[in-house]
């Protein structure tokens, strides 16, 4: 047995082909984006970018599993593989099905407004780049995972659960959010059912749950643990302080009705809601 076979069998991963993984899933996520910046600059819509959000997480996923035939753990393979693929995908038709008929979103519109020269290079290197570059970090543990020759454990079983419940909590709190909006009484109103009496996000929350639990998939070994932890980490920061709570949050504040809401509902993490009288009106 040579060197490089011994490596292997004693830290459980190919960490060689490991390497070219991340070179090609890097390169997976930056032609998604790309495509994604032709079709925005076509349409005039660049909010197309965050459809395509879901979708290279898929394609990474997918580069990750044909590339990493034969160097890990095939169960462990296919699981990270269709975990990521069935949330990407779920994630990019929910937001195509949102989007349709509107405009540019108003975040874009106010970013290129104040965009310093070209707004379409800004728009490349401030939307599409950075978000692929935010793919590509993100998805660190579904590469790894791919690459971890030892069968699946506890660690993969309780990943498993907590992705399994981050995506019905999404799809649920999506499901019930569209249907109170096709309600023409409450147009402008505070969704405050179901879920979304639990907590402000339970969408944000799904989405907490299901890294963390992919997470755990690449924690066959403490080396694939401690190289992917920034990921979960990165994306809990992007949705509770970066672009998902704190900035939907400061859109809804001057909605009638919404600062008792806040009063009332959790913030993030799903708890019963506070026995506060509703704001009148």
């Amino acid at each position: 047995m040579n060197a490089a076979a011994a490596q292997v069998l004693a830290d459980g991963v190919d960490w060689g082909a490991f390497a070219v993984n991340l070179a090609v899933a890097a390169g997976a996520a930056l032609a998604v984006m790309l495509v994604t910046f032709a079709i925005g600059t076509a349409k005039g819509l660049h909010r197309i970018v965050d459809v395509a959000w879901g979708i290279a997480f898929a394609a990474v996923a997918l580069t990750s599993y044909l590339l990493s035939a034969g160097h890990g753990d095939d169960a462990r393979r296919l699981a990270v593989a269709a975990m990521t693929v069935v949330w990407g995908l779920r994630l990019a038709a929910h937001i195509a099905r949102r989007g349709r008929g509107h405009g540019e979103d108003p975040r874009y519109a106010r970013m290129l407004a104040r965009a310093p020269g070209s707004p379409r290079l800004y728009a490349l290197r401030k939307v599409y780049l950075l978000q692929g570059a935010l793919v590509w970090l993100v998805s660190l543990p579904v590469q790894a995972a791919s690459y971890a020759a030892l069968p699946l454990g506890p660690f993969a079983a309780a990943g498993l659960l907590l992705w399994a419940t981050g995506l019905l909590f999404e799809g649920v709190g999506d499901f019930q959010l569209a249907r109170f909006k096709e309600i023409p009484g409450n147009r402008g109103a505070i969704m405050d059912r179901g879920l979304w009496s639990w907590t402000r996000h339970p969408n944000y929350f799904g989405d907490f749950l299901v890294w963390w639990g992919l997470y755990l998939l690449a924690c066959a070994t403490w080396q694939t643990a401690a190289l992917t932890l920034v990921s979960p980490l990165v994306m809990s920061a992007l949705l509770i302080w970066g672009s998902g709570k704190r900035l939907l949050e400061a859109h809804m504040a001057d909605r009638p009705g919404y600062a008792a809401y806040a009063a009332r509902t959790s913030g993030f993490f799903p708890r019963p809601p506070r026995r506060i009288p509703r704001e009148a009106g």
